[in-house]
């Protein structure tokens, strides 16, 4: 027996089976090993076990029925306040819902596939890529018999769970949509600020003296009184505010220096980017550093863009001291505040 013949044996070939081979001492080719002995499955020779599988994919599509459903409910019956355990609350039952339905689809039809679709293994030679007029016919009728051995029309159950899991899983994001709300309006552009108001510390509270800000210093500041608002945190996301103090031959003459008292200046603290609150100030370069994408505002040139993929400056607020040194707002902001969105020209 040859080296090439012994190779053959040794590697599970029949006795005296010969490969062809070149010149060298390796094969061109190996003989065809032909399929595997088919392992039968339980379902494929035990009725019993195919209809308990059947009904196992079914219950299955029924629980991710059930999880849209809940989806839903969570929606509508988890009404949250401005408190954090109902915001929570409802995030998490809406997330277990949601779970429960993909997870329960998901399993459902690999179960199905796995149990109850054929078996069989079969072999697909190579060919060119388009195929011969009998070759498409042929893949045609593949098609239909896969659909046929899909078993949806010789199982009703799993095809009537199938089609009810189908039409309730896209429910849930009607009622996610439909919980986005109407269109904004002005509701973006304005904020509770309007001359009169206040400067308070946040988030402490008490009116602040200008005589009590000293050079390089910075306060975090909301409006006065809005705590007593009814939507607080919605009030608070635009109207939180920086004030700083440098030196005021640094501001810019005209609407910087006209909006400021004594080099106090005060920006609205929402990044005009992604919204995200600027709250780094460098003292010595004079510039406000936004930490989630490093857009950096420059505090003497009217909080220009001089870095990052913020599009616009900071808008500033216009200040004033009321008789006893308070500050106070000269009026609101004369531009929206935060990102720019679709209504802004």
């Amino acid at each position: 027996m040859s080296e090439i013949e012994r190779a053959g044996d040794a590697h599970g070939g029949e006795p005296g089976t010969t490969l062809a081979r070149s010149e060298g001492a390796l094969p061109d080719r190996f003989e065809n090993p032909g399929l595997p002995e088919h392992r039968h499955r339980m379902g494929d020779t035990d009725p019993k076990a195919a209809r308990r599988a059947e009904r196992q994919v079914a219950v299955l599509l029924a629980l991710s029925m059930v999880g849209s459903v809940l989806i839903v409910v969570s929606i509508i019956g988890i009404k949250y306040d401005d408190s954090f355990e109902r915001i929570s609350l409802s995030t998490k039952a809406i997330g277990l819902s949601m779970f429960l339905s993909l997870f329960a689809l998901g399993v459902g039809a690999v179960h199905w596939a796995k149990t109850l679709m054929p078996d069989d293994e079969r072999i697909d030679y190579r060919h060119r890529q388009r195929g011969t007029t009998a070759e498409r016919d042929q893949a045609v009728s593949i098609l239909k018999e896969g659909a046929a051995e899909s078993g949806l029309g010789r199982r009703p159950l799993i095809r009537n769970t199938l089609i009810g899991a189908g039409v309730l899983f896209p429910l849930p994001a009607v009622f996610f949509f439909r919980d986005t709300g109407p269109l904004p309006g002005n509701d973006l552009s304005t904020t509770v600020w309007k001359g009169g108001t206040y400067l308070t510390k946040d988030p402490e509270g008490g009116r602040i003296r200008a005589s009590d800000l000293g050079l390089g210093s910075v306060v975090h500041v909301m409006p006065e009184g809005i705590q007593e608002l009814e939507d607080t945190l919605e009030a608070q996301a635009k109207a939180a505010v920086l004030v700083m103090r440098l030196e005021p031959e640094l501001l810019q003459p005209g609407k910087q220096s006209d909006w400021a008292v004594d080099g106090i200046v005060a920006y609205s603290k929402i990044c005009t980017h992604m919204g995200c609150p600027v709250a780094l100030y460098e003292q010595q370069t004079h510039h406000l550093l936004c930490p989630c994408h490093q857009s950096t505002f420059d505090l003497t040139r009217d909080c220009k863009v001089i870095f990052g993929p913020a599009s616009r400056p900071l808008p500033q607020l216009p200040i004033r001291v009321d008789a006893e040194g308070y500050l106070q707002a000269e009026s609101g902001f004369h531009e929206a505040v935060g990102p720019s969105f679709w209504e802004r020209g």
